[in-house]
């Protein structure tokens, strides 16, 4: 049945034919999305699979191998966790408006909603805020659910309309609202206050001595905060603390918080879009840092991608998002599990 666990391969003709309506629904909504972008007048681009460095996230992973030069030596090179940096390179060549359905990969990652090598759909607007970018997504997202016909997304009990006016909802009044914290107030500098977390946290979430600020921040968002996004509606969830900026620009007029968003519709996240920071040194810092910490946790960091570092002081103001394709097409098909709208899962699949 559809919504089992798979108990034959793939391409059993059986599990095949349960499948093949979600894989042609993929099919259709990818056209959808291509129209939007050439009504937008973005243009289609291709970037490499193979990277100096995958990303320099903390707890992203990446699959690592080798490639070997013309003289026989051999040299490091990663699968990416996102065509982030290619794009971005793009972008300071003079492309204005562009997108990509990209083949990603990331290591330690497999269930419902994860598989290690998925497909992001990621997209960039030169000289546009990042509110530009938010209204893309509702769009994306619509044409998505019209592709298919489906009048509502579901998944795991929780409904959301597609098609409804998205709710607006800064992180700070998420977790007033959901968890009772007063984030901004543990934060000073751009920096977090783990202790003044801690203590506002305690008994909310189970905290361990070695949990950053930034741990905690996760989990009050994963367990008090994300079950409620998305409920009957899509929720763009804004102002991404600064200590959890990532590739996000700090907003100018309050430096506690992040130009960050993410989109979730029935509890799933589905985008991660940032006003882009374009200030090299305050990147390469942020970098730094994750590596240390991936280090400290992990045993590894990832190389800096020094190519993209000077690409980002190079780059226009501009604005972008990653957007769970795999998942979009899941929750605009009614398929239950991320494996069912992709045409060849990885091997080993649930």
């Amino acid at each position: 049945m559809v919504g089992d666990k798979p108990t034959s391969p793939f391409w059993s003709p059986g599990r095949h034919l349960d499948r093949r309506p979600f894989l042609v629904a993929r099919g259709a909504i990818t056209g959808a999305v291509r129209g939007f972008f050439a009504e937008q007048d973005f243009v289609e681009v291709e970037t490499s699979v193979l990277q100096v460095s995958p990303g320099n996230e903390t707890h992203l992973h990446a699959p690592r191998t080798e490639i070997m030069q013309p003289d026989g030596s051999r040299a490091t090179r990663y699968l990416r966790t996102s065509p982030e940096f290619a794009c971005k390179k793009l972008l300071a060549a003079g492309e204005p408006r562009i997108f990509e359905f990209a083949r990603v990969f990331r290591d330690r990652e497999r269930g419902d909603l994860h598989l290690p090598e998925f497909t992001m759909l990621e997209w960039y607007r030169a000289g546009a805020p990042y509110d530009a970018i938010m209204a893309d997504c509702v769009v994306v997202i619509a044409r998505a659910a019209q592709a298919t016909g489906i009048g509502q997304f579901s998944f795991r009990g929780r409904i959301a309309d597609p098609f409804a006016e998205p709710e607006l909802l800064t992180v700070a009044g998420a977790f007033a609202r959901f968890a009772g914290i007063d984030l901004l107030a543990t934060i000073s500098g751009g920096e977090g206050d783990r202790s003044a977390l801690a203590r506002t946290a305690a008994g909310k979430v189970r905290i361990s001595e070695d949990d950053t600020w930034s741990d905690i921040f996760s989990k009050v968002l994963v367990e008090h905060v994300e079950p409620h996004l998305g409920q009957g509606r899509l929720t763009i969830l804004f102002e991404y603390p600064s200590p959890e900026a990532a590739l996000a620009r700090v907003k100018a007029d309050n430096p506690r918080v992040a130009e960050r968003f993410e989109v979730y519709a029935c509890g799933v996240e589905l985008a991660n879009g940032f006003g882009e920071l374009t200030d090299a040194d305050e990147q390469r810092r942020r970098f730094t840092e994750a590596m240390a910490e991936k280090q400290r946790r992990y045993g590894e960091a990832y190389p800096l991608d020094e190519d993209f570092l000077a690409a980002v002081a190079d780059m226009p103001e501009a604005s972008g998002v990653a957007l769970g394709f795999d998942r979009l097409v899941m929750l605009a098909s009614g398929a239950l599990r991320i494996d069912q709208v992709v045409w060849t899962p990885p091997v080993g699949g649930t």
